[in-house]
């Protein structure tokens, strides 16, 4: 059963943590007036942000606290993932799921923090968020008007279309299909599988993003998607940004455009592509676990609200 978090409201609390790799600490100061003036919420900093071990930021308790706490909170009404990177899966076997449940509120990141999304809705029906986050996009320079726009999402209870007026939608697969939002970046996707928060794509709109992955390495993460059930288990997908995932020698390449022919094409299920949905400009957030419909005649997938 999915549960959707409460919406936000002027004066709220947000917690903001790094429950994978660190931010760029100047991009995070540069996006945190566009929490507090712009969209005029109170922030409370995880301890972890300002942490670095290796790849991380900082050991995976002290990340993992930074989650616990923020849910925990009751003056907190959403926690929102300052960045992406590496190393959310290190924490998802420990995360207290049943303190999730109990305290449902508003999360939100996308990237590595896939396999967050994936793990949390899964185990406690919370209806999640697949957004732009702070200092990967809200606190860069030529920030997109449509990125910041996409947080409005949070303080309305508003049914959503996204359609070319976005970006231009091309069919790979024509049809229409109906079903709840899963997915998003293809190697945490990919790297659910085998394991208890294996990704569940049955009769759901399965959607994909991915960034800096060769078509080699998209072709032997379909391929695995494929044998594991998971796009013929798929009500639909929507293909949505693949940046900088160009081949770097193009002569011994095939084409990113014929690997997802071969495998998006080939499923038979109807199939969009062309959604700013993740690591691009302007980057589009999504609910996970909310119903949707996807229209490929009229080029539409109409998204039901991801807050109560």
């Amino acid at each position: 059963m999915k549960h959707k978090p409460k919406a936000l409201q002027k004066g709220d609390t947000v917690g903001v943590i790094a429950p994978a790799s660190p931010p760029d600490g100047e991009a995070l100061k540069t996006a945190l007036p566009f929490l507090e003036t712009e969209l005029g919420l109170q922030v409370k900093l995880g301890r972890a942000l300002k942490n670095r071990h290796g790849y991380l930021a900082g050991e995976d308790r002290v990340r993992l606290d930074d989650l616990h706490d923020m849910f925990a909170d009751k003056d907190v009404k959403a926690v929102l993932c300052a960045c992406g990177g590496f190393g959310t899966g290190r924490i998802a076997a420990d995360i207290d799921y049943g303190l999730i449940r109990s305290n449902p509120k508003i999360f939100w990141g996308y990237s590595d923090i896939t396999f967050l999304h994936t793990a949390i809705h899964q185990n406690t029906g919370l209806v999640t968020f697949h957004g732009p986050m702070l200092s990967s996009d809200i606190g860069l320079e030529d920030v997109d008007p449509l990125t910041k726009a996409s947080y409005q999402q949070l303080f309305s209870e508003t049914e959503f279309t996204y359609t070319e007026d976005i970006s231009p939608l091309t069919a790979l697969t024509e049809g229409r299909a109906e079903g709840e939002l899963a997915g998003g970046n293809l190697s945490l996707i990919t790297s659910t599988l085998g394991t208890p928060f294996e990704i569940d794509t049955k009769g759901k709109l399965l959607f994909i993003e991915d960034i800096d992955e060769e078509p080699y390495q998209i072709d032997r993460m379909l391929n695995q998607l494929k044998m594991a059930g998971k796009l013929s288990d798929a009500a639909g997908i929507l293909v949505c940004d693949f940046h900088q995932c160009e081949p770097q020698k193009k002569e011994k390449s095939l084409t990113l455009e014929q690997v997802l022919e071969d495998y998006i094409f080939k499923s038979g299920k109807p199939a969009l592509k062309g959604f700013k949905i993740g690591h691009c400009s302007p980057s589009f957030a999504i609910p996970i676990g909310v119903s949707a419909v996807m229209d490929t005649a009229a080029k539409t997938v109409t998204i039901e609200p991801g807050v109560s």
